[in-house]
């Protein structure tokens, strides 16, 4: 007797994580959430935001690589490639990103856990899928050669720089050891869009979903998407608010659309 259908489980996750993120696109239009500019005591006790992000994100590149590492296909070239292109993004975002913030920020610990948790859920299921339920013969080594793994690939690396280069200018708009003091960011995508670190992260995970060419990527992308864009249509908002002389031209997150 099965107790437990891990492909059932899977599926059932994979649908609820999609339903989340389009009551989450919702709400985050009516409800900011509450850290960085919008940091309020009513989101619970506190913790320093450097610590707050290697809590929140650590989950994702340690959950893909165990399972790449307890997964059949480890030796597999393609594998190989997806998992470095995963980790490339994450390592980044874990353990390199929190450590070159200025200021001395505290961060929800209700959001942490929020975050904690998504990353955890969404871990499991490229991780999983991936290495273990995915067609065994989608990622032979010739699928580093079709035309989705190549365009998928390519947006994945402009959308990295482009979140990369947006961060860096961000974070240069304040001295070291400055907590606020919030300025109008110019250079890059910054001439046409209030967020193109958002709108950078976007790109990738649409890229993840083309050259993995899964459902499972195009969840994530679809969060992703839910999760940012409403926030980008906050913080340009709050930008043009507070700030007279806030360039008109610029678009919140989609370059001349949005």
């Amino acid at each position: 007797m099965v107790l437990f259908n891990e492909q059932l489980f899977y599926l059932i996750l994979k649908y609820v994580v999609l339903g989340i993120g389009l009551l989450v696109f919702i709400i985050l239009f009516f409800v900011k959430a509450g850290y960085g500019r919008y940091i309020s005591k009513k989101w619970g006790p506190m913790v320093n935001e450097k610590l707050g992000w290697v809590l929140m994100e650590f989950i994702s590149p340690v959950l893909v690589f165990v399972f790449f590492i307890i997964s059949d296909r480890k030796q597999e070239i393609t594998m190989i490639i997806i998992l470095l292109i995963w980790e490339l993004h994450y390592v980044q975002r874990a353990f390199v990103y929190p450590f070159l913030m200025r200021g001395k920020k505290k961060m929800p610990l209700s959001i942490i856990l929020m975050g904690f948790i998504f990353n955890g859920f969404n871990g499991y299921l490229q991780g999983r899928y991936l290495y273990k339920l995915s067609d065994l013969d989608k990622y032979s080594p010739q699928w580093l050669l079709s035309p989705a793994f190549i365009i998928g690939t390519i947006l994945f690396i402009v959308g990295y720089v482009i979140n990369l280069r947006s961060d860096f200018i961000l974070r240069h708009l304040r001295e070291p050891g400055e907590d606020n003091g919030y300025k109008i960011p110019y250079g890059g995508l910054f001439k046409q869009i209030s967020c193109p670190n958002y709108f950078g992260e976007i790109l990738e995970w649409i890229g993840w979903t083309i050259l993995t060419w899964s459902l499972t990527g195009l969840v994530f992308a679809a969060w992703t998407a839910a999760n940012l864009i409403p926030r980008a249509y906050s913080h340009h908002k709050w930008y043009s608010e507070t700030f007279p002389d806030y360039p008109k031209e610029r678009k919140a997150i989609i370059p001349y659309i949005f």
